[in-house]
């Protein structure tokens, strides 16, 4: 399995970005996806997941600010971040769970001016 995230940078605070995650190896519609983030002196936390049917769930603090979406036939899963505030800023994974093993992309960053 191979997963490759992209889409990070700078932006200022209110701004927005899209992230994208390419998903090679595993059967990606029958996938749930993840975006994990982390920033320094903190655990990896759990942002976004969309499961096979579509259905999405957030952190407390990005619901109605983002948006975690997939495409089966391009093989990719998005994460549309609106409103984005200094306290979003942080390395972001894309992650699956398949046969039993976590897979995560190497990780885009994202940088939010205030």
């Amino acid at each position: 399995v191979q997963l490759q995230a992209s889409g990070g940078g700078l932006v200022q605070a209110g701004g927005s970005l899209r992230l994208s995650c390419a998903a090679r190896g595993l059967n990606f519609n029958l996938a749930t996806m993840d975006w994990y983030r982390q920033t320094p002196g903190k655990e990896r936390e759990l942002v976004a997941t969309i499961t096979p049917d579509g259905t999405t769930t957030y952190v407390d603090s990005t619901k109605g600010r983002f948006i975690i979406s997939r495409d089966n036939r391009r093989r990719l899963v998005y994460l549309q971040m609106n409103s984005l505030r200094p306290e979003d800023a942080g390395v972001y994974f894309c992650k699956v769970k398949w046969r039993g093993l976590d897979w995560w992309g190497q990780g885009t960053q994202v940088t939010v001016s205030s």
